[in-house]
């Protein structure tokens, strides 16, 4: 008698939140996660598209001549992406993006001095109101040497004016914004020896900690 052929069903693949972010420092590998996540749950994306700021590469020959025109484009920006991520939400589709729009405050005390800081706060204030708080963050860390190489490993001419010692203060800045953030749970996961863009081994770790994480805050730092 012959045996039936075995079936085997595929793991569902259900995106297990609605709205997800992943944040970090530049260099750290947030897009590229957002992008297999997006594929692997079939979510849309929501990008910062941070390219369409026409100030970034001045600030970063100048930060502090053009650290606020910087910070003003990147408001104005939130706006526009707050009613991308309302309809995407509204229609049902899960979303991951690539920032959250808290972050501008993290930027707007590395970068801004006291009384532009002030004077983007007023102006902020007045713009409609941003994207809802996603569901789950998902922080990801790296040294300020590590992150330094990968942004060299790129070679954006922009970015090669980056120093190593504006990447300890902006490390330290989202390490501080982190710690007292509340709007949603944060996953914080350390990204030195993790590849989850070229290692599928790597990939699998970081989805098992967004899938199985429980409460409102974890890290995770993978074994060597």
């Amino acid at each position: 008698m012959t045996s039936p052929a075995l079936t085997v069903t595929p793991p569902v693949r259900h995106a297990p939140y609605r709205y997800l972010a992943i944040e970090g420092p530049i260099g750290v590998g947030k897009t590229s996660l957002a992008q297999r996540l997006a594929e692997r749950w079939s979510m849309r994306t929501l990008l910062e598209r941070a390219a369409d700021n026409p100030f970034l590469d001045r600030f970063y020959a100048d930060m502090a001549r053009y650290a606020l025109p910087a910070q003003l484009h990147f408001a104005l920006q939130r706006v526009e992406q707050a009613r991308e991520a309302g309809e995407a939400l509204a229609s049902g589709a899960p979303l991951v993006a690539d920032f959250i729009a808290q972050k501008n405050d993290v930027f707007a005390r590395l970068t801004l001095p006291d009384d532009e800081r002030r004077l983007y706060r007023s102006l902020a204030a007045h713009l409609p109101a941003g994207a809802p708080a996603p569901d789950f963050v998902v922080h990801l860390q790296a040294s300020p040497h590590t992150l330094l190489s990968r942004i060299q490993k790129r070679a954006r001419a922009a970015e090669g004016l980056i120093t190593e010692t504006y990447l300890r203060k902006l490390c330290e800045a989202y390490d501080q914004f982190f710690y007292h953030y509340d709007a949603s749970p944060v996953l914080t996961i350390n990204t030195e020896h993790l590849n989850p863009l070229e290692s599928q081994a790597d990939f699998a770790l970081v989805v098992e900690q967004i899938e199985t994480m429980r409460g409102r805050k974890a890290s995770f730092v993978k074994a060597q």
